[in-house]
């Protein structure tokens, strides 16, 4: 539990709580990874796909998506009783950017999820933390039929700092967003002068 009280009559502990966005291409799993690993259940924004939407909606290779996110995905994850994250899932399509700028305001650090067979739609989101500043580590989600590539391609490909994290997850399992989101704390704390500590769970 993030409260409680011991029995020797402790304070309640406080929890920090950190906030973490979820960014990438449309149709890559930001909802599905929000959904996976949230202890409450998730406020989503999603809204069927239109015929008004086709002319700038790129549904190539999500040709099967049916719905879309039209505001953000938002949950939430205790990683020990006294850190706490609030997971934003970003909007994929280029017509919903604008809300990005409101949804970064006070992050931690950020997911960039990636599909191997859409690497280039990720490229956006590289892009706009790397300008702001803000940590970020990608995740490639590995879809069945995907292809399997090592960390290091995936970070030549997208042509990232050395520094910048990358790993290999699925977006449904529970444990392996866990892991993502404990990477992308760590990597943003490590920038924080003078914290070593790590994010045990």
């Amino acid at each position: 539990m993030a409260f409680g009280r011991s029995s020797r009559g402790t304070r309640p502990v406080e929890p920090v709580t950190l906030k973490i966005l979820v960014a990438g291409g449309f149709g890559v799993g930001k909802t599905t990874l929000v959904g996976a690993v949230s202890e409450i259940r998730p406020l989503r924004t999603e809204e069927l796909l239109s015929e008004a939407g086709r002319p700038v909606d790129d549904t190539a290779g999500v040709e099967g998506k049916t719905t879309t996110t039209v505001a953000m995905d938002f949950g939430r994850i205790t990683l020990r009783e006294d850190l706490v994250l609030y997971l934003f899932g970003t909007p994929g399509q280029d017509r919903f950017w604008f809300l990005w700028d409101e949804l970064a305001q006070g992050a931690l650090g950020a997911v960039v999820l990636a599909d191997t067979r859409r690497l280039q739609d990720c490229f956006a989101a590289v892009d706009y933390f790397e300008q702001r500043a803000i940590p970020f580590t990608v995740a490639v989600n590995c879809f069945e039929e995907a292809g399997r590539f090592p960390a290091e391609t995936v970070q030549a490909a997208l042509d990232l700092d050395p520094g910048v994290p990358v790993l290999m997850c699925d977006a449904r399992d529970r444990v392996s967003v866990r892991d993502v989101l404990v990477a992308v704390v760590e990597h943003a704390l490590a920038r924080v002068d003078g914290f070593r500590e790590p994010v045990t769970t």
